[in-house]
């Protein structure tokens, strides 16, 4: 987002991630903290998986991932330094996103922005004019697809996002 533009930037928390639709789309939902509002970013399966596995405690992964190496990289070369993820705009249907730590601001896909977050407990905002321009309403989360939500937790590992790529 442009600096010249001064904007109200609102906290947002990972809602989770939805299958939707006959062709099975990944959704990630970000609500407001303090509002009734979704922004859901369709992203690919893969990505799904990487923050479904972030959004739980007890689910570890043999080998590091990529948001996990990002994030080992940026504890150790600046510490704990205070960061966050911006999912700033959208753009004919593509929503961008930036990492945002010490002096430093890089353009990142939201999911990849979210997940690094994610492990570093960083905050996660967007300008509330993007929730205005593309931010759902909602009342309350339906339980059934919370349900559905908690059995695809269960059922998903990391063995099942395998590219057939060297592991070592």
């Amino acid at each position: 987002m442009d600096e010249g533009i001064r904007d109200e930037w609102l906290d947002l928390q990972v809602v989770g991630v939805r299958i939707m639709g006959e062709d099975d789309s990944t959704i990630l939902l970000l609500q407001e903290r303090h509002g009734t509002r979704l922004l859901p970013i369709w992203i690919g399966a893969v990505e799904a998986a990487v923050i479904t596995l972030e959004l739980r405690d007890d689910v570890a992964v043999p080998r590091p991932l990529t948001h996990d190496l990002l994030s080992t990289v940026i504890r150790e070369f600046v510490g704990q330094a205070e960061g966050r993820a911006l999912i700033s705009a959208v753009d004919e249907g593509l929503f961008l996103a930036r990492l945002q730590f010490l002096d430093l601001d890089f353009d990142a896909r939201p999911s990849d922005a979210v997940a690094v977050a994610l492990k570093l407990g960083w905050p996660i905002r967007c300008p509330r004019t993007l929730m205005d321009q593309v931010g759902v309403e909602v009342d309350e989360m339906p339980n059934d697809e919370v349900d559905e939500f908690r059995a695809f937790l269960d059922s998903v590992s990391a063995d099942d996002f395998s590219t057939g790529e060297d592991t070592a």
